[in-house]
């Protein structure tokens, strides 16, 4: 697989780029900077602990689709269950609160990790990546982050979705190391992203391709930091 094809997420997760890590997939290249970050929150009394890393074009597709159909729940701006809007152009926007366009998820790249503080987790309790956990039971374990990014001591890894940058909503657990992603979305584009929609079953397609160019204002490159 050629780079150029890397940000889309169509590279084989068996690829010789990638390592295992907590049983998840991540780019080799970032393994060294996390097992950092890692260390320096033990030492502060967090278990950094991974929830998601790598996803393919495919598993991307499947979650819009799901979603899309209602066999996965739908979540308004406050992380509420909300009722499945029958408009195309509606729903297309109501998973959007939540889900990245396939072929445009910053998952894509192997260098996105979605974290919580293994530490904070009660006994059995499933992680819902939720805002009402990370001012909750993870708020302890992002502010730390918080100070250590700030402080430029996370060597590397940074939050991409904040308040204020573009319409997806905000997400404290996902982080990105900065200065890898960068390679890779220096190859991406919109035309080529067409192009694969148009040859993919995919759910609101006919919104997806009318609105793309708008799409991508709001949900793709303003999250290309």
């Amino acid at each position: 697989m050629t780079n150029e094809m890397i940000c889309y997420g169509l590279r084989d997760s068996g690829s010789s780029d990638f390592v295992e890590v907590e049983g998840y997939i991540v780019d080799k290249k970032i393994l060294s900077f996390y097992n950092k970050l890692k260390e320096q929150l033990s030492k502060d009394g967090f278990c950094l602990r991974l929830e998601s890393a790598y996803r393919p074009f495919e598993r991307q597709l499947s979650i819009w689709n799901r979603k899309a159909s209602g066999e996965l729940k739908l979540l308004d701006a406050d992380g509420v269950p909300m009722e499945r809007p029958q408009d195309e152009e509606q729903l297309m926007y109501a998973i959007l609160t939540w889900s990245a366009l396939p072929g445009a998820s910053r998952h894509h790249l192997g260098t996105d990790l979605d974290v919580v503080d293994g530490n904070a987790c009660p006994a059995d309790y499933e992680v819902q990546l939720t805002p009402a956990e990370c001012n909750g039971m993870f708020a302890p374990f992002h502010k730390r982050l918080t100070e250590l990014m700030d402080a430029d001591e996370s060597f590397g890894f940074s939050r991409v979705f904040v308040p204020g940058r573009g319409r997806i909503q905000p997400e404290q657990w996902h982080i990105a190391h900065l200065p890898t992603s960068r390679m890779y979305l220096e190859n991406f584009s919109l035309a080529r992203l067409r192009q694969i929609y148009e040859k993919t079953d995919i759910a609101c397609k006919s919104a997806l391709l009318d609105n793309l160019d708008r799409l991508a204002q709001d949900y793709i490159y303003p999250y290309f930091v």
